[in-house]
């Protein structure tokens, strides 16, 4: 089955087709490092990190674009709000941000370009545009430069609006512009409101660059005029993918031939946001389960459903990630060892990957082959068992989440690797003494220890090999 996704341009399932065989652009819109990135912001970092590793391991040669905004309107404001330079709140929350995905393992970009390192070819995109007639610099003397909307009569296509229809945004400013519709590609320096750190020259004047041209810009820079992916989540579709495909198409390019979008995390059915506090910042989840269950929760949903966060919903998520990982762990105490990775991924699994990302069918497959494995456990070794075991591995990984992938033993304090050893010699006691009340037949005793050992979250299990634990 061929790669198909839904391309948000054409609003259709399409066969994913490269510009070079065996070779695949992918451009994910980064965030503005403006606070503490939340659960909802990493969504789309997950969500494609997914599909590069599913083409990865479909034989694709994946160049992987991730930029980040480190110059922007919120970042000046925050920065001034909080009494410090906005290049050091972009610092810090760019490094917030690298913790978040590595937490996560969502793979290094291959580049992952920042918009203050790329100006020269913001301002080159810019001169580009005025001289084919798209664009120009404000009458007022303010040094602001605007896209006109107006000369590019395919504006709306991707979102599929009419320009007729098209009002201004209610926070826009109009000065300097033929039409109220037109966006800024370049920013002029004022200086009551904004520090001289945040302009570079051009040939309007000092300055920053808007929103939209950054990633125009970078976007091209790394990957070329045309290109086989852009993404990012759904409330970029308009007006920023709207204005980065009309500049960059104005200015004589190609640029992305499939536009993917994830949609939102929400709470209370509204897009997750700022204004919920700190409950939500991904260090603050990680506090109440493990790093690999909520990536599970994350991608367990289709990319393109949205999702209502709740603490509940993930706690059932890590549950049922957990039998799979019980699962892996029962086979690696038949075994004798950990089976190696590489097994042969099923062909459900494929057809739902293939089928535009469909990690929801994906899961429900791994759980079959679990389902299976578990048939075979209480026969012992044999190849089939091996095979089984082999398979959910390769299909975890390609997830991002094979719990037996070193990532996710890292960052195991010396205390950490002491409390462990502890927990597992004293629940050892407790079992030894629950087989020794089951033998003198005390079972009052026997169920006993085992409600306590339930009570501590610890589910026992009584195989032919003894009894087994696991966390609940």
């Amino acid at each position: 089955m061929t790669l198909r996704l839904y391309d948000t341009a054409t609003r259709d399932v399409r066969d994913f087709v490269p510009l070079e065989p065996g070779r695949a652009g992918i451009y994910l819109c980064g965030l503005t490092v403006q606070s503490e990135p939340h659960v909802g912001h990493v969504r789309s970092g997950v969500n494609f990190d997914v599909l590069r590793r599913w083409m990865t391991a479909t034989g694709y040669d994946v160049t992987f674009i991730r930029n980040i905004t480190d110059i922007d309107d919120k970042i000046l404001i925050k920065s001034a709000e909080q009494g410090r330079p906005w290049y050091n709140l972009g610092y810090m929350m760019k490094r917030e941000l690298d913790a978040a995905y590595d937490a996560l393992h969502v793979l290094p970009a291959t580049y992952e370009p920042a918009a203050t390192g790329h100006i020269p070819e913001m301002v080159e995109l810019i001169t580009r545009l005025i001289a084919r007639g798209h664009a120009y610099p404000a009458e007022d003397g303010s040094g602001d430069v605007y896209f006109s909307v107006l000369s590019w009569p395919a504006y709306g296509e991707l979102s599929g609006q009419k320009i007729d229809a098209m009002s201004a945004a209610e926070d826009a400013d109009p000065r300097g512009k033929r039409d109220p519709r037109d966006f800024a590609l370049w920013k002029g320096f004022k200086k009551e409101s904004e520090p001289e750190t945040a302009s570079w020259q051009a040939p309007w004047g000092p300055g920053r660059p808007g929103w939209h041209i950054e990633c125009s810009a970078m976007a091209s820079k790394y990957l070329g005029s045309t290109f086989d992916i852009h993404g990012g989540g759904v409330d970029l579709r308009f007006p920023h993918h709207e204005n980065e495909q009309a500049q960059s198409r104005a200015a004589g390019y190609r640029f992305a031939n499939y536009w993917l979008h994830n949609a939102w995390i929400t709470t209370a059915g509204e897009k997750m946001s700022k204004s919920l506090g700190n409950s939500l910042l991904v260090p603050v989840v990680l506090s109440q389960v493990r790093a690999i269950e909520l990536r599970f929760y994350m991608i367990a949903a289709h990319y393109r459903s949205h999702v209502e966060f709740s603490y509940e919903a993930l706690e059932e998520a890590a549950h049922g990630f957990r039998r799979i990982e019980h699962f892996l762990a029962r086979t690696t105490e038949v075994l004798g060892s950990p089976v190696p990775a590489g097994g042969i991924l099923c062909a459900d699994f494929v057809n739902a990957m293939d089928d535009d990302l469909s990690t929801p069918a994906a899961v429900a497959a791994i759980y079959e082959v679990v389902r299976e494995g578990n048939k075979l456990l209480p026969e012992g070794d044999s190849p089939a068992l091996r095979g089984n075991a082999a398979s959910v591995r390769a299909m975890l990984d390609v997830l991002g989440i094979d719990p037996a992938d070193p990532h996710w033993d890292r960052g195991h304090s010396a205390d950490d690797v002491k409390l462990s050893a502890a927990v597992d010699a004293l629940v050892a006691a407790m079992i030894e003494q629950r087989t020794e009340a089951r033998g003198r037949k005390d079972f009052a005793a026997a169920d006993a220890i085992r409600d306590q050992l339930k009570g501590a979250g610890i589910e026992l299990e009584d195989t032919p090999q003894g009894p087994k634990w696991s966390l609940g």
